[in-house]
Parts: structure tokens; sequence; C-alpha cells
């Protein structure tokens, strides 16, 4: 850890991948691509989407670098999709670092009913003008 407060994990970058892998459907994608490189129409087939609903989606993956995009040599109309595998790996390392059990540290309130009792207790023997 970097800091007292902080996990070494960058929060930003985190949240942003998080939120777009919160969509079931990117989810999916991700997951073909992890079981190997795929073009647009493959996917298309796989899900049963209209591609440019899988383009979309390759395009939010590939905006958090969790996608890599590669032209064909012979024809650059056709994309291959893959898994950037060095990103998935940070992904990897930041979420079980943010989510280690060994981060949790007790609490001990500043603040709080428990610690406002005694002055509680003394306001309440205070007689007021009206009492």
């Amino acid at each position: 850890m970097s800091g007292a407060h902080e996990p070494a994990a960058n929060l930003q970058t985190l949240a942003d991948q998080l939120k777009v892998l919160s969509d079931p459907t990117r989810l999916i994608v991700l997951d073909l691509l992890i079981q190997g490189v795929q073009c647009n129409c493959e996917l298309s087939g796989q899900l049963q989407l209209a591609p440019n609903l899988i383009s979309h989606h390759l395009r939010v993956l590939a905006q958090v670098g969790l996608v890599s995009t590669e032209r064909d040599s012979f024809d650059a109309r056709w994309v291959y999709y893959s898994v950037d595998k060095d990103v998935l790996e940070e992904l990897t390392a930041a979420f079980g670092e943010f989510f280690n059990p060994e981060r949790v540290k007790p609490r001990h309130p500043t603040c709080g009913p428990r610690l406002s009792v005694p002055s509680r207790a003394v306001n309440a023997d205070v007689i007021t003008a009206d009492g």
C-alpha cells in the first residue's frame, strides 16, 4: 500500500474498468475473447447481436484498454479482437489488491453517540429557567 488511506491501485482506472465490465454483454464479449482472438462476425454469431452492437461493446472495452484490435494483413477490412493480457493482469492485480481482506482494519470511531454519552449526562442534569 502506498499510503494510509489509499490502495496502491489507481482507483479511477479501476472504477472505469469495473464500470465498463458491469454490462453483462461486455462481460460475455470479454469471456469469448479470453477464449481466443475473434472477429466481429464470429462474436455476432455467438451472441446473436447485430454487428454494430458488437462493435459498440468492443469499442468501449478497447477504451479502457482491455481489448486490442489488429487488421488483417491481407484484407484490412477484417479486424480481429483480442484481450490485452497485460491490462487484464493489471486489472486482476488491482482488483485483488483493492478487495484484499487484509486491508480491512478495525474501526475506532472518533465521533458518534458512544463518544457523546458523558456530555449528554451532564446536559441532562442542567436545569433551565423554564424547568
